[in-house]
C-alpha cells in the first residue's frame, strides 16, 4: 500500500477524547474503538444519571460504528465498565433497544470501575467486524 495507510483513525462529531487520539481505528474489516462514555453531545456535560449517560454512550457507540463504515450488526464485543456494576438496569435497556434480537447479540462483559473521573458511571469500548 505505497503512499496509503492501512489504519484509518475514526473521528466522530459529537464526542472525542482529550488526548490526541480517535474515536476508534480501523484496519480491513476489523474496528475497536478507545473507551467511549456518556458525555452529552451537545453540551460535553456529563449527565448526573446511569439512564442518561447509557444512552449517551450508546449513541456515541452507534456514530462511531457507523463512521467507521459498519453498523450496530457489526458489533462482536462490548466491554462495559460501571462504577456501581450491581446496577445494570439502565444499562440493559440501552442493550435491548440496540439489540433486541436475543439471537444477534454481541458479546458482553461487565466490570466494576471505581476511579472513573468527572462524574462518569459508565463507560464501554468494543470490536466490530465490518463486511
Amino acid at each position: 500500500m505505497s503512499g496509503q495507510t492501512r489504519r484509518k483513525s475514526v473521528h466522530i462529531g459529537g464526542f472525542k477524547h482529550v488526548n490526541p487520539i480517535p474515536n476508534a481505528c480501523r484496519i480491513g474489516n476489523l474496528v475497536m474503538s478507545g473507551v467511549i462514555l456518556g458525555r452529552d453531545p451537545a453540551t460535553n456535560a456529563m449527565p448526573e444519571s446511569l439512564d442518561a449517560q447509557c444512552a449517551n454512550m450508546f449513541a456515541h457507540m452507534k456514530a462511531t460504528v457507523e463512521a467507521a463504515g459498519g453498523s450496530t450488526s457489526d458489533i462482536i464485543k462490548m466491554t462495559v465498565w460501571l462504577k456501581d456494576r450491581g446496577n445494570r438496569g439502565p444499562l440493559n435497556v440501552e442493550w435491548l433497544k440496540m439489540f433486541p434480537d436475543e439471537h444477534s447479540r454481541p458479546a458482553r462483559h461487565a466490570l466494576p470501575m471505581d476511579n472513573m473521573d468527572g462524574g462518569a458511571l459508565v463507560s464501554c469500548d468494543f470490536t466490530a467486524v465490518i463486511d
